[in-house]
């Protein structure tokens, strides 16, 4: 289960060269693999008067347990923002780059500034507004990765749900994009629709 020590470290750390009231953000990514939607990124910095119980890597949560935990950190939280890159741009900078983006624009969103965001992983986007450091398995370690995951993974789901209802055909609600069979039994009857990542396999050999 993901814990708050990471950040209690960094905190310390800050308070210990002068930082007055340092606060720690964390941020996480969900979307990469999938054929269709955006790619969506959450930051989060928790208040460690109101820590959320039960917050653990998204992956391993419920659709409902992650809802419960995502009102919860909404509701607790000293700020949180999300940010998207469209299958357009996935298409245009390729994911890497469209991640780093959604990544930007979540981090520019705050309306606080934190001193530090830890982002899972091993690959951080330039141009955050904070410093920033890695954290591998960072979603299963920091409870505000794990929170931040679980943010943005509702919010993509809920933005897949109502692109489910705009393109009936392909199922979206059930799979959020990924290329389960059904999903790539729709495109062989439907072909792509607006939001599906033409840079991506099926797509990219079709075109060939």
């Amino acid at each position: 289960m993901a814990d708050y020590a990471h950040e209690k470290r960094i905190i310390r750390a800050l308070r210990a060269k002068g930082a007055d009231a340092p606060l720690v953000a964390g941020m996480d990514e969900v979307g990469r693999g999938p054929l269709a939607g955006p790619v969506a990124a959450a930051i989060v910095i928790l208040d460690l008067r109101a820590l959320p119980k039960g917050v653990d890597d998204s992956k391993k949560l419920s659709a409902q347990r992650r809802e419960a935990l995502f009102e919860s950190v909404i509701e607790n939280a000293v700020a949180v923002s999300f940010g998207f890159a469209s299958a357009r741009e996935i298409d245009a900078i390729n994911i890497r780059q469209a991640t780093h983006l959604a990544m930007r624009r979540a981090a520019h969103g705050l309306h606080i500034r934190p001193h530090t965001v830890l982002i899972d992983g091993n690959d951080a986007p330039s141009g955050l507004p904070c410093a920033c450091r890695t954290l591998v398995k960072g979603d299963a370690l920091s409870l505000s990765i794990a929170a931040a995951s679980i943010v943005a993974k509702v919010m993509r789901d809920r933005m897949m749900a109502r692109l489910a209802a705009q393109y009936p055909h392909y199922g979206f609600e059930r799979h959020a994009g990924y290329a389960t069979e059904d999903h790539l039994s729709a495109i062989d009857r439907h072909g792509p629709c607006p939001h599906h990542r033409l840079s991506f396999s099926p797509f990219k050999q079709a075109a060939r």
